[in-house]
């Protein structure tokens, strides 16, 4: 008889391989039309909104994006299953400077080979083409949206809806306009947003110059000396030489103590004012021999003294400012309210001239004395050259410190004061309002709450106006003799969003708009800045939640990198507080930036950079997804090739699991499945542990803790099923009546177990999953995200059975290691060429007696025997477990194998109608079959 035929073998319609890059792209085309189903069919649910803040249109996807959009996709997927409707729009961010630098490329500059009109509408096809490329490659990574409907910031309904959004900040009194010092790109030729800089390492040169004293008289009286043969004056040091053209002021803090320190400088007699607490550094470093001090003061005390300017024939005068301090320098700051946001700001108490010598290209102006015409980097020197001829250099060395760059262009910025328009924080309170509303929003991690918080404690006016062509115009109009916004602005930007509306930016920039608006050109002026891109994407809440009926504000969820905390996360909430008086979310969520597995960053340069695309190409997006989730977004993230290749380790693991569960549901229909009373104690735990589990990845999912749902899943299928539960079940699946109680119990247990998986995977590994879905037996939607959490588990009646389950489970191991060791020595091939016994005590005796003669399937064993503790041969070792201590005796099998169950028994060779099988095989085979209860 052929004995094999007997057995139960797992059918294999469940590839065994994953082959996923070769699938998944027929997967998506299957998948067509699945969004919308979603919506439709969930649409009757609590709606739960997460708020795509839209990437730049510029360039293929990174792993960057990546991350951003599969965390994203895995939370939407999260509460589509938890029950919500939850509509997921991408949109993306298509103004702004990149794409006029591409676009310059390809037909040149503004003015120059191009009209602006033209040049913006080459903007718009070049962002709508980068828009296309990108879409795609989100699409192949499985995320789930309404991608044929995005919102983009170029369409005209966004811009005019830009432009609403601008006019009720305006109406509320928050934006004002102002000349006011502001970071300048040279190479943008346009003012900056805090968003837009960073700061990277720098060397400049460092200088100590001599301002000398118009007076010497007066400054030597205020330190009460009455004569000094000699040169006085008071040293600034500065890190930025061509600033000194723009120079208006010394200023000194009214508190510090000053010394008048004499010396011998390069053969000439100095006195020179230094803040007490530097002055012995400040003449070390110039070298000052000879150092004396004459007398001491207050810098109050040399108020409205005046200085002569380095190179220029003016006086400036000494004032005193509260941002000077004893960190580093001299004790005092050359002032030049033209150049810097303190210096400004102590212009206007002082009613200093505010001079901006520097045009927008860095450039300075013609009629600027000795350096007209020169770029200010490179006036450096020629400054410092001057300061040397005109004999008041003190000191001049290479300096490295962090310093302002331009985020775009990575060239180092410069304060220049130019009328800008600005949203302020202070005019009605939008500071203070926004620092209430961060406290209505929950912060993931805990620290992004106080990042935010700082920053806009201490930011200053947002500057919205930029100088550049590809953007949504301010369209405000100004009273040419007074700088006023005109009286009906309100309703004149309603009109200009309705024609933009209607016909595109380009019409506000058409002489007729004048016209067309009944504004008066002899007496009002248009303004023709654009607005800075962080106000694009900071409105979208406005723009898109307000707008797309699918969507609502507040989100219940912003999610971006942690940069965003000065971008997008920052804008949303000044704009919407402003608007609206409240954040434009309930939570944000940040995540880190991908390094590689060292810890660097990703350079093309260094070759570490992993590209989403090459890992899709062969090991296929759901590996890209699962190491995601199994990264601590919370942290910078490290990706590499090895990383990946441990990851695709793990997904075989899940991946092996569910193909041996499908396997062998073959034959089982739902509708075959036990009641819970009626499945075997074995089965019973495992449901009980995989709903357990189930409220704790539902829980996870909540907290957004997915790196805990990898761990938890991937020991679920490892230790709990794996190294558990389904090794042990393998021989009543294979080997009992394909109808018998015994097979039935585990397979109602399975198909539960895996009822339950493939839901807690679908968002993460959505490709496996949605595969898994099809082979599962029984009618059901056509996608398991049109399902919920899966409610046909059970737990145990009490503590007390789980407890039991986990004495046997930890003596299980001891007897395991036994039969190791009798392995590795070459005494049995595997552990059914074995026999223990297990000696016991304790709550681990009472466990291991409950399973009767289920003992020795439990430690899939031949033969097996329990015995009390106290009856172990002296020299077998003691365990000590929770439970009490085990000792097992592990022995070699002297029986025949059955060839149908590989079972070692006595009674092999008993049965004459079948002299190969044992007794339990005979009864499956040709009898009613077994019936095994325990407990």
């Amino acid at each position: 008889m052929d004995y094999k035929a007997t057995i139960n073998l797992p059918r294999t319609a469940f590839p065994m391989k994953a082959n996923l890059a070769q699938r998944e792209p027929k997967m998506l085309e299957q998948q067509a039309g699945l969004y919308e189903r979603i919506q439709a069919a969930t649409a009757d649910r609590p709606t739960w909104i997460l708020h795509d803040g839209p990437p730049y249109a510029n360039g293929d996807i990174h792993i960057g994006h990546a991350v951003n959009k599969v965390l994203k996709d895995i939370v939407v997927k999260s509460r589509l299953l938890a029950g919500f409707h939850s509509p997921y729009v991408p949109g993306w961010d298509c103004h702004g400077l990149p794409i006029e630098l591409q676009v310059e490329k390809k037909v040149g500059k503004v003015g120059q080979k191009v009209d602006a009109r033209t040049f913006r509408a080459e903007c718009r096809k070049y962002a709508t083409r980068q828009v296309d490329r990108q879409r795609e490659g989100f699409k192949r990574l499985g995320v789930l949206g309404d991608w044929d409907n995005p919102y983009l910031t170029l369409d005209f309904k966004f811009e005019a809806d830009m432009v609403r959004a601008l006019a009720e900040i305006v109406a509320r009194g928050h934006v004002t306009q102002g000349a006011k010092p502001v970071n300048w790109c040279f190479d943008c030729g346009s003012a900056l947003a805090e968003a837009e800089i960073e700061y990277q390492d720098r060397e400049s040169p460092a200088i100590d110059v001599l301002f000398t004293a118009d007076d010497p008289t007066a400054v030597l009286g205020a330190f009460g000396v009455e004569a000094f043969d000699g040169d006085v004056g008071i040293p600034i040091w500065t890190t930025t030489p061509w600033t000194l053209p723009a120079n208006q002021a010394v200023a000194l803090n009214a508190e510090l103590a000053y010394q008048l320190v004499a010396g011998d400088w390069r053969g000439r007699r100095v006195a020179l004012v230094l803040a007490a607490d530097l002055a012995a550094t400040v003449a070390e470093r110039v070298g000052l021999d000879n150092m004396q001090v004459l007398g001491e003061a207050a810098g109050a005390a040399l108020e409205h003294q005046r200085l002569a300017h380095p190179f220029y024939d003016r006086d400036v005068p000494v004032v005193l400012g509260e941002h000077v301090t004893t960190d580093a320098g001299t004790g005092a700051v050359h002032t030049a309210p033209g150049h810097g946001e303190e210096d400004f700001a102590v212009g206007r108490e002082y009613d200093l001239p505010v001079t901006n010598p520097v045009g927008p290209n860095g450039v300075y102006g013609e009629d600027t004395p000795l350096v007209g015409g020169q770029f200010v980097w490179k006036a450096n020197a020629f400054i410092i050259d001057l300061l040397e001829t005109n004999g008041v250099l003190l000191h001049h060395e290479a300096f490295h410190h962090s310093y302002p760059h331009c985020w775009r262009h990575k060239s180092p910025t410069a304060f220049r004061v130019t009328p800008q328009w600005f949203v302020s924080m202070e005019k009605e309170g939008l500071r203070d309002d926004a620092l209430a509303a961060i406290d209505t929003v929950r912060w993931v991690p805990g620290w992004g709450r106080d990042r935010i918080h700082n920053m806009i404690a201490g930011r200053p006016d947002w500057c919205i106006s930029r100088q550049r062509t590809w953007g949504v115009p301010i369209t405000l109009f100004v009273d040419a003799k007074d700088g006023a916004l005109h009286p009906d602005t309100p309703a004149l930007m309603a009109a200009a969003a309705d024609m933009i509306e209607a016909e595109g930016v380009d019409c506000w920039y058409e002489d007729d708009i004048f016209e067309r608006l009944g504004v008066d050109p002899a007496r009002y002026q248009k303004v023709t800045d654009i607005l800075d891109v962080w106000f694009d994407s900071g409105v979208t809440h406005r723009c898109v939640l307000d707008e797309n009926p699918a969507l609502s504000r507040p989100a219940d969820l912003y999610l971006e990198g942690s940069d965003q905390h000065r971008g997008w996360f920052h804008s949303s909430l000044l704009t919407s507080v402003a608007m609206h008086g409240e954040a434009p979310y309930r939570q944000v969520l940040t995540h880190g930036f991908t390094v590689d597995a060292d810890g660097r960053k990703m350079s093309k340069s260094v070759g570490n950079v992993v590209a989403p695309q090459d890992v899709i190409n062969t090991l296929g997006a759901d590996i890209l997804r699962l190491w995601v989730a199994a990264a601590d977004y919370r942290q910078e993230m490290s990706v590499s090739n090895e990383i990946l290749n441990r990851v695709a380790d793990a997904y075989r693991r899940t991946r092996n699991t569910a193909r041996f569960l499908l396997g062998n549901l073959d034959g089982f229909e739902p509708r075959l499945a036990l009641a819970p009373e009626d499945m075997l104690p074995l089965d019973r735990w495992a449901v009980d542990r995989a709903a357990r589990l189930q409220a704790e990845i539902e829980q996870a999912y909540e907290d957004y803790e997915f790196l805990q749902i990898y761990q938890k899943v991937h020991h679920f299928c490892a230790v709990d099923l794996g190294a558990f539960y389904l090794d042990i079940i393998k021989d009543r699946l294979y080997t009992t009546g394909r109808d018998s109680l015994p097979r039935r119990s585990a397979q109602t247990a399975m198909q539960h177990i895996l009822e339950a998986l493939v839901r807690w995977i679908a968002p993460v590994v959505s490709f496996t999953a949605s595969e898994i879905w099809a082979e599962l037996p029984g009618v059901r939607e056509d996608s398991v995200f049109l399902a919920t959490w899966y409610d046909g588990l059970f737990t145990l009646d009490d503590d007390d059975d789980r407890e039991r389950w986990r004495h046997v489970i930890a003596a299980r191991e001891v007897v395991s290691r036994g039969i190791e060791a009798l392995r590795k020595a070459g005494d049995v091939g595997s552990s059914l060429a074995s026999e223990v016994t297990v000696y016991a005590e304790g709550d681990a005796y009472d466990a291991l007696a409950s399973l009767g003669d289920e003992l020795r399937f439990v430690l899939i064993t031949s033969g097996a025997e329990l015995a009390p503790l106290a009856d172990a041969p002296a020299d077998l070792e003691r365990v000590s477990l929770d439970g009490g201590k085990v000792a097992v005796a592990v022995s070699a099998s002297g029986n025949a194998k059955c060839v149908r169950c590989w079972h070692q028994r006595a009674d092999v060779g008993s049965h004459a109608e079948h002299p190969e099988l044992c007794g339990r095989c005979v009864e499956n085979v040709d009898g009613e079959g077994e019936v095994r209860r325990v407990g």
